[in-house]
C-alpha cells in the first residue's frame, strides 16, 4: 500500500473498503465478546446495545446517502429503534455494514451525493472514507468495552497507513469545520508528526477556526507545540479512544480544553 501525500484521501477507494470490512468484522466480534448492556468506557452512558444501533443506523444513513436515497436518510430515530428492539441487534449490524460496502462497490466514481467535510475528496471517495473510520473508531469502542480499560497500538488491528489517513481525515477535514470551536485568546501552532511517518500536520488555534495543512515531515516549521509518536497512538489519543503518544508539551491537554477532542 502507498499512501498519497498529493491527494485528498491518503488511501484508495478499494483499501478503504476493504479496511471498513475488517472494521465491521471487529466491531461485531468485541460486541460478542461480551453483553448488550455492557458499559462503553469511551463514550459515557452509552452501552453496547447503544453503540450497536448508533452505528447500524449510521450505516444504513450512509447507504441511503451512496444510494441517492433521501427518505431513507431521514428517519435516523427510527433506524436506531429497529436496531435497538431486534431480535439479533449484532446480525442487523452485520448485515447494514455489508449492505453499504455493497452500495460503495457498485457507486459510479464520479457520484453525485452529500459530503460534508472540509478538503473532502469526491462524493465516492469521501463516503468509503468517512465509514472506514467512523467504524473503526467504534469498532474501538466496542473494544474498549471488552477490554474495560484504555486501548493501546497493541490492541489495534489496523496498521500504520490507516492510523495516518484516519489522522488527517480529522484534523483537515473535522477540525476545520469549526464545529467543535476550539479557540485561542493567544494563537498557538501545534506540529502533529507521528513516528516514521511521510505526512506530519501543522494546526494552528487561534480565536478564529482551527487551521490545518499537511507538511513534509522533513519541513521546517515555527510551532509551540509538538505532538509525537506512532502512527496508531496518534490516532487513538486524537479520536480520544486511548493510545500513549509522546506529549511533553501537553498539546492534547490544549486540545481538550479547547473542545477539540470528543468522543
Amino acid at each position: 500500500m502507498t499512501l498519497d501525500p498529493h491527494s485528498p484521501s491518503l488511501l484508495s477507494t478499494p483499501t478503504h473498503l476493504e479496511r471498513l470490512a475488517q472494521a465491521a468484522g471487529a466491531m461485531t466480534r468485541a460486541a460478542r465478546e461480551t453483553w448488550l448492556g455492557a458499559p462503553v468506557p469511551t463514550c459515557p452512558g452509552w452501552t453496547v446495545l447503544d453503540l450497536v444501533a448508533h452505528q447500524g443506523m449510521v450505516h444504513r444513513w450512509a447507504t441511503a446517502a451512496v444510494r441517492l436515497d433521501p427518505e431513507g436518510m431521514g428517519n435516523a430515530a427510527s433506524r436506531e429503534t429497529e436496531g435497538r428492539t431486534s431480535a439479533d441487534p449484532i446480525g442487523w449490524l452485520e448485515a447494514g455494514a455489508a449492505d453499504l460496502i455493497q452500495a460503495l462497490g457498485q457507486a459510479p466514481d464520479d457520484l453525485d451525493t452529500l459530503v460534508f467535510l472540509k478538503q473532502a475528496p469526491r462524493a465516492k471517495s469521501f463516503w468509503a472514507r468517512r465509514q472506514c473510520h467512523e467504524t473503526t473508531v467504534h469498532a474501538l469502542d466496542a473494544l474498549g468495552a471488552v477490554r474495560g480499560r484504555p486501548l493501546t497500538a497493541a490492541d489495534a488491528w489496523f496498521d500504520d497507513d490507516l492510523a495516518l489517513d484516519g489522522i488527517d481525515e480529522l484534523l483537515i477535514g473535522f477540525w476545520q469545520r469549526g464545529k467543535f470551536a476550539i479557540r485561542s485568546a493567544i494563537p498557538y501552532a501545534v506540529l502533529v508528526r507521528p513516528d516514521t511517518s511521510p505526512v506530519a500536520w501543522v494546526v494552528t488555534i487561534s480565536d478564529g477556526p482551527v487551521r490545518s495543512r499537511r507538511i513534509d515531515p522533513q519541513e521546517q516549521v515555527a510551532v509551540d507545540l509538538t505532538l509525537s509518536g506512532t502512527p496508531v497512538d496518534l490516532y487513538l489519543a486524537l479520536w480520544n479512544r486511548g493510545g500513549s503518544p509522546a506529549d511533553p508539551d501537553g498539546a492534547l491537554d490544549r486540545f481538550r480544553e479547547g473542545g477539540a477532542i470528543t468522543w
